[in-house]
């Protein structure tokens, strides 16, 4: 079975689950290529974290792993440290293979459910598979309540280059602005994801910029208090863990080149 192939059958398949929100999806046929992937990635993120059959994962594991692969996979080796055991990397996430990535998630762990949105946690899900939102879902009905702010959680990273993904949700920066406790709670989302990675004795590990994106905390508060906080973890744990700062817009890369460029 080629890409084409798996792909019809992928969308078929989750199309079949969903009808309508499949027909609402499709704006026009889905002939090329882009427009399968379209349809794709909106029926994951919509779907609810239900069984599927094995020949679905068969399929979809398939599919993800040579979709995946046909870009350009970054390692740390591929890297220059800026400081000792910091690096800052430019770029989609899901091509790092590293041994975890951080995912900036919501409340519910669930991934972004709003079709094709390009937030991190939708693009994490997507390239992850299925199984990632399944995971999730074992995680939150365990715990039975949804996931705190400043704490983390971690699974297997299944179809991605990385090893794990570490979840973790960032404070919510509405009319009132920045506080002292939201600042806390950031602060705590990076520790969380650093000690839980030396607990799973992790060697390297990537963040994105947890809540700047669509929880509208500063860009510049927020990559301050990331790097003020990862080094202080690495003073005081001795921790040999190396850690990327994973930035996508041209105003984090900024942000974080003028911020590592000091030597305190």
């Amino acid at each position: 079975m080629d890409q084409d192939a798996r792909l019809n059958y992928l969308n078929d398949y989750l199309g079949s689950e969903n009808p309508n929100a499949a027909e609402q999806l499709i704006r026009d046929k889905a002939d090329t290529a882009e427009d399968k992937i379209a349809l794709f990635r909106g029926l994951c993120n919509i779907r609810q974290p239900e069984s599927v059959s094995e020949q679905f994962l068969q399929v979809q594991d398939a599919f993800l792993t040579q979709w995946n692969n046909e870009r350009n996979v970054t390692s740390l080796p591929d890297l220059e440290a800026v400081q000792p055991q910091l690096y800052l990397w430019q770029g989609d996430m899901t091509r790092l293979a590293v041994d975890a990535i951080v995912n900036a998630a919501n409340s519910e762990l669930l991934g972004c459910t709003q079709a094709n949105h390009h937030c991190i946690d939708n693009i994490i899900h997507t390239r992850a598979g299925v199984q990632l939102r399944l995971a999730c879902d074992e995680l939150i009905k365990a715990q039975g309540r949804k996931e705190p702010m400043g704490k983390a959680k971690m699974t297997k990273a299944y179809n991605l280059p990385s090893n794990y993904v570490i979840h973790t949700v960032g404070p919510f920066i509405d009319e009132r602005g920045v506080s002292p406790l939201k600042e806390h709670l950031l602060a705590s989302s990076y520790y969380s994801c650093l000690a839980l990675a030396d607990a799973y004795q992790l060697n390297s590990m990537a963040f994105c910029c947890i809540s700047t994106g669509e929880f509208n905390f500063p860009n510049q508060r927020a990559a301050e208090i990331a790097i003020q906080t990862v080094k202080q973890y690495i003073r005081n744990t001795g921790t040999k863990l190396q850690v990327i700062f994973n930035v996508f817009k041209d105003e984090d890369l900024q942000i974080y080149q003028s911020l590592l460029a000091r030597k305190e």
